[in-house]
């Protein structure tokens, strides 16, 4: 019939190979001979099916696990991982690197306070306790900076408050693309001003409003700032005081402060206001205290007599944390016993040139594990 001729084909040929079956069956032996290949045709059938029904399922369901591949002598392994493998033992071997490395950020002035850039690794020499240290990593970029302000609001800033907030303003101008800050301000208590940005609009936007009143809670700030620098983005870290001294009102103790700082990775940078005629004993020791936890961490502390002084001194701070050398050296004292040791940094400098300073962290304190 016209349109069914794929059918009417296909049934015709179905119908010729029932006939041919028949006629095998005409004898006993054929027959048999018929029925051993039918059990191995449904053999093969069911292997099929069954080899069908896996790959029809999901196609990550991994039934034979792989071997795994060798990883190549270079490589190191997660020390939580574990190869999986049937019917075999495997061993979880744990590599552990110990990369001890100590950084020091060294400045360098010439006699009349200037930096001295320009200095190779062979011009330095340093050493831990009695012992030289190699020198195994040197750098004098200006590194992306994590800093923080800690800015003066109390009573006896009053007439040096306007100064003082152009001064950091200054100071921002120093500043790179890839920095971070934020910034506490203290009086009877200190107060996060501003959390940690790249916006030097919004630091400068915060001392817009900030007015100088009640007492002077140093020391708290400095806690404050040190542990928020737990936070920081960059390994460079710094903390910049402004401040005329004379805590008179913080829970910290300056000896707690102190250990602080020594063990923080944080450079203490201070610019003090003080007050030549300074009526009360923590006025006198405003000097001594941010000079001393300034000094101890490798930054400085600059006296500033002249509030108009101020903006340069900010400026020329700003310069110097941006031309500072790092020296890197593993210890030959590989203990990890949580002692202090001190740190001391010369110079073997080209002739020629002037009695040079170096200015550089005291020490560190050793791991514990």
């Amino acid at each position: 019939m016209p349109g069914t001729s794929g059918p009417s084909v296909s049934v015709s040929l179905i119908g010729k190979r029932s006939t041919n079956w028949q006629a095998l069956f005409a004898t006993a032996s054929t027959q048999k001979a018929f029925l051993r290949f039918a059990s191995f045709l449904a053999l093969i059938v069911i292997f099929a099916a069954a080899g069908f029904a896996q790959g029809a399922g999901d196609i990550t369901d991994v039934h034979i696990a792989p071997r795994a591949k060798a990883e190549p002598a270079s490589a190191v392994a997660s020390p939580d991982v574990s190869t999986p493998s049937i019917g075999l033992k495997t061993t979880d071997r744990r590599i552990k690197v110990d990369v001890n490395l100590v950084l020091v950020p060294v400045t360098v002035t010439d006699p009349m306070n200037r930096l001295v850039t320009g200095l190779e690794r062979e011009n330095f020499l340093l050493s831990e306790g009695s012992q030289g240290q190699q020198i195994r990593s040197f750098s004098s970029e200006d590194a992306p900076l994590s800093l923080g302000v800690i800015f003066d609001l109390s009573g006896s800033m009053s007439n040096k408050i306007e100064k003082s907030k152009q001064a950091v303003v200054e100071f921002f101008k120093t500043a790179n693309p890839d920095d971070e800050f934020f910034m506490i301000g203290f009086a009877d208590k200190p107060e996060l001003l501003a959390d940690f940005t790249n916006s030097i609009e919004d630091i400068q936007s915060r001392l817009v409003f900030a007015n100088a009143k009640g007492r002077t809670a140093l020391l708290d700030a400095i806690y404050m700032g040190m542990k928020k620098m737990k936070s920081a983005h960059h390994e460079k870290k710094a903390l910049l005081i402004v401040s005329d001294g004379g805590d008179n009102r913080s829970r910290y103790t300056d000896s707690e402060i102190k250990s602080l700082v020594k063990e923080a990775d944080v450079e203490v940078y201070a610019i003090g206001l003080f007050d030549n005629s300074a009526a009360t004993p923590e006025e006198r020791y405003g000097p001594y205290l941010l000079n001393e936890i300034s000094d101890v961490t490798g930054g400085r502390m600059f006296r500033v007599d002249d509030v108009n002084e101020l903006a340069d001194v900010a400026t020329k701070i700003g310069v110097e944390l941006r031309n500072q050398y790092v020296l890197g050296y593993r210890p030959i004292n590989a203990a990890h016993d949580g002692k202090w040791r001190k740190i001391k940094v010369k110079l073997n400098a080209p002739k020629g040139l002037p009695p040079l300073t170096v200015h550089a962290k005291t020490g560190y304190y050793a791991p514990t594990e």
